[in-house]
């Protein structure tokens, strides 16, 4: 083990990484459902392939990440192995977790779900990733609205989920706004404002008219008796406010009559809709529960066991309205049963999705269907949705390479047709897919990449030099190459497989 002299969390295999290959995303058109103008993904496949495919086009570009992984919990879903060995859970998240964080914009954040079973152990993972400064708090979710008293020692009622930001002088959290109004604004005005009565006598230290001489004077009751602040042993006390300010503000002067009397009170009018921060206790009665987040599940599916440890919509309604805007990037990678999409479908945010099993159809892209055709259940109402827009859905491609099954050697994937070939071999030396004149990418305007089955040898590249400007450069990649050629410096010519297998691992599955 590399010894770094930093204080780190280690694990076996921690060391171990490999480059993915970046895979190509296929649009499977008879899923992808509405608007077919909309830039919102659904993807079905495993996620680490997803997010390295994803890297070209989206690095920076995420406003928001969240993530609900399996918990590690050593229990067994019928979606997911939750029993996996510590230390392969997580170098698997540690993976995961750094391709996500290329993916986040400098003022992005992420949020990851967990319970205490591992949530202590990711956070310094993240701290590592992310840096511990970048770490911005640890919110309690009270997911049961009511304790569990069949607990062997603690009923838990919280899961954490952690927040970190790409960049924590560019992150932007907002304000929680709020029009409910306290319960102890009990009255109502003639204009119909709430408020409560506080009284006009003095209470607490100094509260004598000795003490302040000034605020010692006489008010004029409903019936025309004169009351003066007295004290409740009977001796002379005070009034908050000054005689002048009584007499400039009528309106806010009440009068109640108990048995010992008139008393002289001014009303507390509750403001209108106010803001405060975001707490890190979140209540169930604002962000729901794990009860309602199966009985949204029951109702969209018929089924509460559709799917077993679903989020409810109004947690995340409560994320998104803390850290993004209308048309903002959001991003989730274990996306179970589609809860954040659904979400941030009806709160106008684009999004994409990654689900690698069979829910990816079953659950997720049901889901999105009925929230298009403008499904009523979680947050719709609250919302005022009414359905709309779309999205695409897409399927990871083969591997470029695989095994030829007799020989121990790599081979173009036979599934592959040429301008498969060409979209992969750009997209896994970071060129942008497009064809131009006898170039099928660029990445840069004079850097260019070519692509051929055809035979490379020094004619074939003097006909391709030929198509290059004064400072252009060229990048070769062929199955077929002349050994032993003299190229000009701004050529490079590479061979198909084997500088491909030096870029990146081929594998038809990573879990």
């Amino acid at each position: 083990m590399q010894k770094t002299g930093r204080l780190e969390l280690t694990w076996v295999g921690k060391y171990e990484e490999k480059v993915i290959e970046p895979r190509l995303l296929l649009e499977d058109t008879t899923k992808s459902y509405g608007d077919p103008q909309s830039r919102n993904m659904l993807i079905h496949g495993d996620n680490l392939i997803a997010l390295q495919a994803l890297q070209q086009d989206f690095a920076g570009k995420i406003r928001c990440i969240y993530i609900d992984p399996p918990y590690n919990t050593g229990t067994a879903f019928q979606q997911y192995d939750d029993s996996v060995e510590h230390s392969i859970w997580l170098s698997l998240m540690r993976d995961r977790i750094s391709l996500l964080y290329t993916l986040l914009s400098e003022d992005g954040s992420i949020w990851i779900s967990l319970d205490d079973n591992e949530v202590h152990y990711l956070k310094i993972v993240c701290d590592e990733i992310f840096g511990r400064r970048n770490f911005v708090a640890d919110v309690a979710w009270e997911k049961a609205d009511s304790p569990r008293m069949d607990a062997k020692l603690f009923s838990t009622r919280y899961d954490h989920t952690l927040v970190f930001a790409k960049n924590i002088d560019a992150i932007k959290i907002k304000k929680i706004s709020s029009s409910k109004v306290p319960e102890h604004y009990n009255k109502t005005s003639e204009d119909g404002r709430r408020y409560y009565l506080k009284p006009l006598r003095y209470m607490g230290s100094a509260d004598s008219r000795e003490d302040r001489p000034n605020l010692y004077y006489p008010l004029i009751a409903p019936d025309g008796t004169e009351i003066f602040p007295v004290k409740g042993d009977g001796t002379d006390g005070r009034w908050r406010w000054s005689k002048e300010k009584v007499e400039n503000n009528p309106e806010l002067i009440e009068w109640v009559k108990g048995r010992s009397g008139w008393s002289a009170n001014y009303r507390i009018f509750a403001e209108g809709e106010t803001e405060r921060p975001p707490e890190t206790l979140w209540s169930f009665k604002d962000a729901g529960s794990n009860r309602v987040a199966k009985a949204e599940i029951k109702a969209l599916f018929d089924n509460v066991n559709a799917f077993d440890t679903p989020k409810p919509e109004k947690l995340i309604k409560y994320i998104l309205d803390i850290c993004t805007d209308e048309g903002d990037y959001i991003l989730d990678s274990f996306l179970g049963s589609g809860t954040s999409v659904a979400v941030a479908h009806k709160m106008n945010r684009q999004y994409i999705g990654v689900e690698l099993g069979e829910q990816a159809y079953t659950l997720c892209k049901v889901r999105l269907d009925k929230v298009i055709d403008g499904e009523q259940g979680g947050v719709s109402k609250e919302l005022g949705w009414q359905g709309g827009g779309g999205y695409h859905f897409y399927e990871l491609a083969p591997s470029l390479l695989v095994k030829n099954d007799k020989l121990p050697i790599y081979q173009i994937n036979p599934e592959y047709n040429f301008d498969m070939i060409c979209g992969a071999i750009c997209k896994i030396e970071g060129f942008k897919y497009k064809l131009r004149d006898v170039f099928h990418g660029y990445s840069s305007e004079k850097r260019y990449i070519h692509v051929t089955m055809e035979f490379v040898n020094a004619s074939y590249i003097t006909a391709l030099s030929a198509h290059l400007a004064e400072g252009e450069s060229l990048l070769i990649y062929g199955t077929k190459v002349q050994s032993d050629m003299v190229l000009p410096d701004n050529i490079e010519v590479k061979k198909i497989p084997k500088d491909l297998l030096e870029k990146c691992v081929f594998e038809s599955e990573v879990r």
